[in-house]
């Protein structure tokens, strides 16, 4: 224990001590400080790397060295900690800046020290130096750049959102081919460097505006998630969304219906969690946002189950309010034995995982076009709810990950533009319709929507984009 106390006693005074030394060198060089302090650290580490061949030159006796080198492994234990002088809000932000500061310092003084290892093998190979300095020389660069490598590879694999499974499959696959590794590690650079830079700015942005409150409504919202998935502690089928709007003042529930069934069972089963939820906390309303299939879930709890009165608004979030053509014709030309084996193999995996007998093709059958037009038909919007949706479009095939990249050209045979399974002519109801139009190549997918896979897509903001429309009903006075 005792330790322990002075240790944490010797991290603090540290952290001091880093404090006061960037105060200090922020008043002196103001905004150049970052650039100034990132060029003394590369002209350190690659002079650290170089000592043992100056020592050579100089006729340093071993006692030097030993002093000299003691000295340089002392200061890449501190940069390992303290990269740089940068304040991050967070200590998840403050892990990754920290570790692309230190893939770019590796990459930057590893190019260096290479061309520097060259020249310097190439003089023990002929005989203009002796291979001692040679030898102390390759050794320093070895495990100097070891050591800035493996720990700023670790801070971003560990704590990136943006990297995914992809970038990380790469940087493994590639680790040991160069030049094909320097190349993925520039990527993987520039992806944790672009991650941070807009997390900082989120933070930034939501610190400036905490007072206001834009997303403090009336009632509170009631999430509700569409087909094939079901809501889950670690990973949220939101995304960052919700955590957005809580920082923004929201108070946030989920409709955590099971992930597969009619949508009269899942309606049965998310009014009874409106039910519940407005006894609980005496919101006496809620308003919905709901994605796919939960849009329609909600419409028939409203309007069939007497949730009327306890909902507000409803924003649907793509959802095939008309059908989908694709799904129709998909279950009337696949074979009969291929859609009940995939049903079985659903409904025994989400068995599993916690749903109470789900029901995979009752659910597909009701999103499609004959069943849509049969259930508008008999579900009226109820008066004193406000109802509006939002829909999308992806560009192209590529847009999407899988499945939605194989099911989009699908989907636009039959159904014309589409999120990669809802066709923007499927997504209107109520009284506004806001279409997200894709900026660049990539496109609004139907699972981008909804930050599913918390990518940041150029051209839209999708944490914005809710922050805005939640705020919007607040303004209503919802």
């Amino acid at each position: 224990m005792r330790f322990i106390a002075t240790l944490m006693s010797l991290v603090e005074s540290v952290e001091n001590f880093a404090g006061y030394l960037a105060g200090r060198l922020r008043k002196l060089f103001g905004r150049h400080t970052d650039e100034i302090v990132r060029l003394a650290n590369y002209l350190l580490i690659t002079a650290g790397i170089v000592s043992p061949l100056l020592m050579w030159l100089a006729g340093a006796p071993l006692p030097v060295h030993i002093i000299i080198l003691t000295l340089y492994l002392i200061y890449i234990v501190i940069f390992s900690f303290y990269p740089s002088l940068k304040k991050y809000p967070t200590l998840r932000l403050r892990v990754l800046g920290d570790g692309a500061e230190q893939i770019h310092a590796f990459f930057v003084t590893g190019i260096i020290s290479l061309v520097i290892d060259g020249v310097v093998l190439w003089a023990a190979l002929t005989g203009r130096i002796p291979p001692d300095p040679a030898i102390e020389f390759g050794a320093v660069l070895f495990f100097a750049e070891l050591i800035i490598f493996w720990n700023g590879i670790i801070r971003v694999y560990c704590t990136s959102v943006q990297l995914g499974i992809k970038y990380r499959a790469w940087g493994i696959a590639m680790g040991m081919v160069t030049p094909a590794n320097l190349v993925v590690l520039a990527l993987i650079y520039r992806k944790v460097r672009h991650e941070c830079d807009v997390e900082c700015e989120k933070a930034r942005l939501n610190k400036e505006r905490r007072d206001e409150q834009l997303c403090r409504t009336k009632y509170p919202l009631l999430f509700v998630h569409g087909v094939f998935f079901r809501d889950s502690r670690l990973v949220n089928y939101w995304g960052r969304i919700p955590a957005e709007l809580e920082a923004n003042g929201a108070e946030v529930f989920y409709g955590e219906q099971q992930s597969a069934a009619s949508v009269e069972r899942s309606g049965a089963e998310l009014a009874e969690r409106i039910q519940t939820l407005v006894r609980s906390t005496g919101c006496e309303k809620v308003n919905i946002i709901a994605h796919s299939k939960g849009g329609l879930d909600a419409r028939y709890a409203i309007s069939q189950l007497g949730c009327d009165k306890y909902v507000a608004s409803l924003t649907t979030i793509n959802t095939p309010h008309h059908g989908c053509l694709f799904a129709e014709y998909l279950l009337n030309s696949a074979p009969l034995k291929f859609v009940k084996t995939i049903e079985k193999v659903y409904n025994s995996a989400f068995t599993r995982l916690g749903d109470n007998e789900p029901d995979f093709l009752s659910a597909v059958t009701d999103l499609t076009n004959s069943r849509c037009e049969r259930f508008n038909e008999r579900t009226p919007d109820m008066h004193g709810v406000v109802y509006q949706s939002v829909g999308s479009h992806a560009r192209c095939s590529r847009s999407g990950r899988f499945p939605l990249n194989l099911s989009y050209p699908i989907v636009k045979k039959y159904d014309g533009d589409n999120d990669g399974l809802v066709a923007l002519t499927s997504a209107p109801w109520g009284e506004s319709f806001t279409v997200l139009h894709p900026t660049g190549k990539r496109g609004i997918t139907h699972a981008d929507v909804i930050d599913l896979n918390r990518a940041d897509i150029p051209g839209f903001d999708v944490r914005e984009f809710y922050v805005q429309l939640v705020h919007k009903l607040k303004q209503r006075g919802l």
